[in-house]
């Protein structure tokens, strides 16, 4: 995915030098493309025309790759009932669902919740001064794709939740209110965590925290 932005980047920065500019989103790419591949479009000169083709070729190549890619998870997905547990999470999607059972299997491995959280780095680091205990950045320590990916969930959440209008948690409403939105998305990512550990070691559906279940985000990732 990380090739597939730099790629599509390098595009835009390429024919951006020759005054050609289109919308942000990756879906609008497909305008600079179609001019690279007219030979008629005098807007590029032949040499940048050859040039800017090779990147496309790369891309088309990389999309290729990433489509394989996903149906391989998708086909994995299908067959794991853990995964598709899991994924009913609100801000976990099939590809969080997959890379987690295929990391920590049943969960059986750590004691608690907290310890499988603690082990993807999504708690405070303790410092001491004197009588003094202090809470620093998350430890960042453990799998950093698995810690990344249900922080981008988090996210995804959050700004679901922000464009819905839905009533927040008394929980996450205080926790904006008294933190910044890194570190709350830090603090959601981490009750993610828990829960997780919980569905895999005691083999349990998702139960959301109210009577009224919300609907899950389309953006799970």
């Amino acid at each position: 995915m990380r090739q597939k932005t730099q790629l599509i980047n390098a595009i835009r920065g390429h024919c951006s030098e020759f005054g050609l500019i289109v919308a942000q989103g990756a879906s609008k790419v497909g305008e600079l493309i179609a001019i690279i591949d007219d030979v008629d479009d005098g807007r590029l000169p032949t040499s940048a025309r050859q040039a800017l083709g090779y990147l496309v070729e790369q891309l088309s190549f990389v999309k290729e790759q990433i489509k394989a890619l996903e149906g391989a998870l998708k086909a994995l997905f299908k067959k794991d009932e853990a995964a598709r547990r899991l994924e009913t999470i609100p801000g976990v999607g099939v590809i969080t669902a997959t890379a987690l059972v295929a990391t920590i299997g049943d969960g059986q491995q750590f004691k608690s919740g907290r310890e499988l959280a603690a082990w993807l780095g999504l708690v405070p680091r303790h410092s001491s001064s004197g009588d003094k205990q202090r809470m620093g950045r998350i430890s960042k320590r453990g799998d950093g794709y698995l810690r990344k990916l249900l922080v981008h969930g988090a996210r995804t959440v959050l700004r679901w939740k922000q464009a819905k209008g839905q009533g927040r948690s008394p929980w996450l409403k205080a926790m904006l209110e008294r933190r910044p939105t890194n570190v709350v998305l830090i603090a959601m990512a981490n009750k993610v965590a828990r829960i997780v550990w919980a569905m895999l070691v005691k083999n349990e559906s998702y139960q959301a925290p109210t009577n009224k279940k919300e609907d899950k985000p389309v953006e799970a990732i």
